[in-house]
């Protein structure tokens, strides 16, 4: 599914009798009780799992997906689009509710509970106070609200307000559950937080894999910044890590609740002249929204169903063909390479230990580099202040030296993190790649499908070491042994010169900062080495798993008829691949 999908072929009304007939042809494999057996229940299931996916995403309404951090403004943009006080706003972490917003022809709100029972609600209730007392008062805990709401952009489609994202290793399941199954992402950002490193993962561990066509990042709360050239500042950062994570998103700057107030009527302070910049950028957005998502809301779901089938067909035909190769292995061969493979298991820990002081080394010519790079940053740091004396005005620098200041020390730390993660995860992943030519795993079926699993994991897994490394006790985005000098600095600015006090804190500001560097780099050498072992042995579990499963079907007295199985399936998989083509 490599090729761009065509858009004139992707009517889904057009599309929908070939949609049908492939669903119904991996029923048919579903259905097939000897070929079930020879696939295994685990993939199997995955087949069920698949079929459930598209029937859901053929069934029901368009789904566009609001996501985002805590206390972004999620449901002050839901209601700024609408037009109306649809989502319940301000509600507290612990009784934030899923809520699923739709077309009605009249309003209305409904609790369903995760035993299935359903609960009307009025309007009233979905206010914050009231929503706590009647979630609390629950027989059962709660699984979503679905609103039904008049507005006209509803028609087609429902928007679906999430919690919070603050806790990744938490992630509700119904979360991704509702992401996974979603048409298209819009995410909400802080213009006063832009994209701390929780948020860049949860963006690469859960939005890129989805491949959404469309993916929008909202900038919210942008009224809060003082300055058209901070908001540009703002935005720019949040756009560069956007695009180094999701290539083609799309990032408005909005003050949503600006953008409320004007739809509703209410009184929109103005006190720093910016208003018809939040307008603009708002009907960006909605315009954006509207054309290249809710006009084409039936290309979107249609490509996204394509690209679903054509991942079970890929997934089926390399199950099929793995294990009609493995029938064809001789028994004394794997006999030979069973035994070559426990002993290259037995010696494991011996290899890792040979490679794990070249992650040492690396991490520790990192932190090297890293200080070398700060102590330049410092220096050349100093210079500016010095400067700044003589190139801004006292107002100036009562007004913004404070936040340059912050602003300046935190991207340069953040940076010498960034920098190296793309080292750390390449020099594992090479690691990897000589692990499984040690254990044998070349040569065994499908390994390079294998392996390009493992190494997605791995990559993973060391990104977020990188990214945990970088807010566990080191300060997120900023390096928090500073924190007292900066403090210090923001409590006297107002009883002398700002300048002479960040002087005077420099040397110690500097020598934390690097401080906390080497406690962040001992930590992204501490999690490569612990989940290096993690992954090693997955490795190996694969590798013995696979041969246990060759043994058995080569001791099979069936194994003709297993063949003749495979065979039949693979025809009736190569037939949905040809359908499937036309719309490549």
């Amino acid at each position: 599914m490599s090729e761009v999908l065509s858009e004139a072929k992707l009517s889904y009304n057009d599309t929908e009798p070939d949609i049908e007939k492939i669903q119904s042809q991996f029923r048919i494999l579903l259905n097939d009780r000897p070929l079930r057996l020879i696939l295994g229940d685990d993939f199997i299931s995955q087949l069920q799992e698949w079929d459930e996916a598209i029937t859901k995403r053929r069934s029901e309404p368009f789904s566009i997906v609001i996501l985002g951090d805590f206390k972004r403004g999620k449901s002050t943009v839901i209601n700024a689009i609408l037009g109306q006080p649809v989502a319940p706003v301000n509600v507290a972490p612990e009784t934030f509710t899923i809520n699923s917003i739709g077309y009605g022809e009249l309003p209305s709100a409904e609790a369903t509970l995760k035993n299935g029972q359903r609960i009307k609600l009025s309007g009233d209730d979905l206010a914050r106070e009231k929503l706590e007392k009647l979630t609390a008062a629950f027989p059962d805990s709660l699984e979503y609200i679905e609103i039904l709401n008049t507005s006209e952009i509803l028609k087609g489609i429902r928007i679906v307000d999430t919690p919070g994202l603050s806790d990744l290793d938490m992630l509700d399941k119904q979360v991704q559950d509702y992401l996974v199954h979603a048409d298209a992402v819009i995410y909400v950002a802080g213009a006063l937080t832009p994209l701390s490193e929780t948020e860049q993962l949860f963006l690469a561990s859960h939005v890129r894999p989805q491949s959404f066509s469309k993916f929008f990042v909202l900038v919210n709360m942008i009224d809060a910044i003082d300055t058209m050239e901070d908001i540009e500042k703002v935005i720019k950062r949040i756009s560069d890590r956007c695009g180094d994570i999701v290539s083609d998103a799309r990032v408005y700057g909005i003050s949503a609740i600006d953008e409320y107030r004007r739809k509703i009527g209410l009184t929109r302070p103005d006190i720093k002249g910016f208003q018809d910049f939040y307008e603009d950028e708002f009907l960006k957005f909605e315009t954006d929204l509207k054309r290249e998502i809710i006009l084409q809301k039936d290309i979107i779901r249609t490509r996204r169903i394509i690209t679903m089938m054509g991942l079970m067909i890929n997934d089926t035909a390399a199950r099929i063909r793995m294990i009609y190769e493995m029938i064809d292995l001789d028994t004394q061969r794997l006999e030979t390479f069973s035994k070559s493979l426990e002993e290259e298991c037995a010696s494991l820990s011996e290899v890792l230990e040979i490679h794990k002081p070249k992650i040492q080394l690396l991490a520790t010519e990192m932190h090297q580099q890293a200080e070398q790079w700060m102590y330049a940053f410092f220096s050349k740091l100093r210079e500016e202040i010095l400067e700044s004396r003589n190139t801004a005005s006292p107002e100036n620098l009562e007004k913004y030296f404070y936040r340059y200041l912050i602003d300046k020390v935190g991207e340069a730390y953040r940076k010498c993190l960034e920098y190296h993660r793309d080292s750390v995860t390449e020099y594992v992943e090479n690691m990897g790649d000589a692990l499984s030519d040690k254990l044998g795993l070349k040569g065994l079926g499908e390994v390079e499908d294998v392996n390009e699993e493992s190494m997605s994991l791995l990559n993973m897994i060391v990104s977020k070491s990188v990214l945990n490394a970088a807010s566990s006790g080191t300060g997120g985005e900023f390096p928090s042994g500073v924190m007292p000098q900066m403090k210090k600095i923001l409590k006297r600015k107002r009883q002398t010169d700002i300048v002479d006090i960040a002087l005077d804190n420099f040397s110690e500001i500097r020598e934390n900062t690097i401080k906390d560097l080497k406690s962040a780099y001992s930590l992204i050498e501490e999690n490569a080495l612990s989940h290096l072992d993690g992954v090693y042995q997955a490795r190996v579990d694969f590798s013995l798993e696979a041969i246990r499963q060759a043994k058995e079907i080569s001791q099979d007295s069936g194994s003709g008829l297993m063949k003749k199985h495979l065979g039949n399936a693979a025809k009736i998989i190569k037939s949905c691949a040809v359908i499937l083509a036309e719309y490549t």
